[in-house]
């Protein structure tokens, strides 16, 4: 019963340089009940030593999540330290501000690379030791862009609609195992996030001041930025949801983590299809007049 007490579970967070990963990692690491391993990329690591500095039950490791190797020499490491991982959160991502015909193969790439294939593959490298063990948590930090793709955001959504439709499979896979699947899905934080999106060749605001999608950027990124600005969430509040559905026995697949999150899921579940896109077009700003200039709409 004593050692059962003593026994600190080993969670691994990917995507600490900021945002819900780095508040995450404080939570964990003041709790003191969890061996936490906090990831970043390289550009993020000594920011992160220096607010959250390592201790014998802190490690801050150098991990890029789209590098096949790097996950693979990850986890052979904490496996080496500490047995493996008892707890696997996937929170590292990036965001497209792009329409799909702004895209490029390369950069469909980096974002699935990023928000689906490496997490995927993180999941596929701890899941052996939780079988063995016969418990585990796998928990994937999604989005409402899970639920409902956003226009100038068509890449990012379809990362998390992989991410999501994965997650559900899993869920019954390793139920029978012991093993417990989650999507957090946050809707509009507050935050800087915002400012770090990912522009293409051809969607880059110097770029977009005119041509057939100017007006879809134009009216979005503003609109985006209210909403995030104006929310009520937090990554420090995510990252609380994410705590306590660590501590939880046995955790939902589905937990929408914001207010808006929660609109959403049941705008999506109760209104009837037909009228769902035609509503959701109509709350877009400005939406009727985009591409007006442009069109040769019969």
């Amino acid at each position: 019963m004593n050692q059962e007490r003593a026994f600190k579970p080993v969670v691994l967070v990917t995507g600490c340089g900021s945002g819900i990963g780095f508040a995450l990692s404080k939570l964990l690491k003041e709790s003191g009940e969890y061996r936490v391993v906090a990831t970043a990329r390289k550009e993020s690591i000594e920011k992160l030593k220096q607010e959250l500095p390592e201790t014998d039950n802190f490690w801050i490791y150098e991990l890029d999540i789209t590098n096949e190797e790097d996950r693979s020499k990850l986890v052979l490491e904490v496996e080496r330290r500490w047995r493996g991982v008892n707890v696997l959160v996937n929170n590292a991502g990036i965001s497209y501000r792009s329409v799909v015909e702004h895209m490029t193969a390369s950069d469909e790439l980096k974002q699935m690379s990023t928000n689906y294939l490496g997490p995927v593959g993180l999941i596929r490298s701890v899941l052996p030791y939780m079988r063995e063990i016969g418990r585990g948590k796998i928990i994937n930090v999604s989005s409402v862009s899970g639920m409902l793709a956003m226009p100038t955001m068509s890449s990012y959504s379809a990362s998390k609609h992989a991410l999501e439709g994965m997650s559900e499979a899993l869920w019954y896979e390793t139920k029978p195992l012991g093993i417990s699947v989650s999507l957090i899905q946050p809707g509009f934080i507050r935050s800087s996030s915002f400012n770090r999106v990912y522009y293409t060749e051809k969607s880059r605001p110097e770029i977009c001041v005119d041509g057939v999608y100017c007006d879809y950027y134009h009216h979005m990124t503003p609109f985006v930025e209210k909403l995030m600005n104006n929310s009520f969430a937090t990554p420090e509040k995510i990252a609380k949801i994410i705590l306590r559905t660590i501590k939880k026995n046995k955790p939902q697949l589905w937990i929408p983590a914001t207010f808006d999150a929660w609109i959403f899921y049941y705008i999506r579940r109760w209104m009837p299809r037909r009228l769902l896109l035609p509503f959701l077009f109509a709350c877009l700003p400005h939406a009727r007049t985009w591409g007006k200039a442009y069109t040769r709409k019969r």
